[in-house]
Formats: structure tokens, sequence, C-alpha cells
């Protein structure tokens, strides 16, 4: 896994192999920032980032100078990952959170201005979560939520659906 621009453009962190999660791609993570680039000026902003996994989007979000981002990820290994790749970024920027995304999004009272969402592609709940978002109030007025899902989801007829992407296997639906 690899940064891709920013502060730490190109530094690499080994995934272990054990890991469940899947990164997203190189490829998909550098087209979907080039998306993302004209819609949102990453500098000084709060981020969100839910179902972190290996906290690719993360550290991302880290380097191209979020003022803060708020990693949730459930998977104890995962999470000392998140961390352990903080720790030799040697940054604060980031708040990585070990527990379950439904419980922190219950009990969160802040709104970010950014927020990226990758669960698990099976996940039975994984249609309710752009409405669980927005229900939450968590999404900053001007705000972008980008959600991570396969090619068997369609949210083009929600709301506050914008455009939708795919990159291989991996498609983002954006939200405004």
């Amino acid at each position: 896994m690899r940064i891709i621009t920013g502060q730490y453009k190109g530094r690499h962190f080994d995934i272990p192999r054990s890991f469940k999660a899947r990164p997203t791609t190189d490829f998909a993570k550098e087209n979907l920032f080039n998306v993302l680039n004209g819609y949102i000026d990453f500098d000084g902003i709060t981020a969100l980032d839910l179902f972190s996994g290996t906290g690719s989007i993360s550290l991302e979000l880290v380097s191209r100078g979020c003022a803060r981002v708020v990693s949730v990820e459930a998977d104890r290994d995962h999470h000392a990952f998140i961390s352990q790749c903080l720790k030799k970024l040697d940054t604060d920027a980031c708040t990585p959170i070990r527990g379950d995304v439904f419980r922190f999004l219950k009990s969160c009272r802040q709104q970010f201005d950014f927020i990226f969402a990758d669960p698990p592609y099976a996940l039975k709940e994984l249609p309710q979560i752009p409405d669980l978002v927005f229900q939450k109030d968590i999404l900053a007025p001007e705000g972008i939520f980008v959600f991570e899902h396969g090619k068997d989801n369609d949210f083009s007829s929600h709301p506050r659906f914008v455009e939708h992407r795919a990159y291989g296997s991996v498609n983002f639906s954006i939200f405004c």
C-alpha cells in the first residue's frame, strides 16, 4: 500500500498477509482523488474514514493536508496496523478509533467536511449506510461523502447522489 500524493507521497506500508481487508487499489484511489479535486480542497478540512480497513484512505487524507482525520475500524489487528502507520509518519492529524461503525454513527456529535466509507461488500446493512450518514447530520453543509461498494449496488436514485465512478471492480458513489 502506498500514499499517492501530498506530504507523505510515495511512502509504502506492507500489509500483513493475514489481513482480511482489501485496500482500495492504487489505481482506483488515484482516479477517485483526481475526481474529488474538482469537488473539495483537502487542505485544512476534517475527514471521517468509516470501515477504514488498512487505513489507506486515512493516510492519504493526512498526506493531502487534512487538519483532522477520524479513522473508525472494528478489527483489532487492522486498528493496530493503522496506529503503527501513523506512528511511522510521526503525525497526530489522525485519530484511529477501534469500534463498530454503526455505534460510532449513533453517538457521533460532530460534522465532517469529507466522509469516506468502504464497508465489506457483503455487509447486509450496506444499502442503508448513506441514509445513516445523512440522518445523523454528520456531513457538513458543503461536504462530500464517498461510498465504496460492489457493482451490484446502485445509489443513483438517492436524493443526495451526485455521481458514480467505477474502476475495475471498485465502485464509488459520490454524495453531497
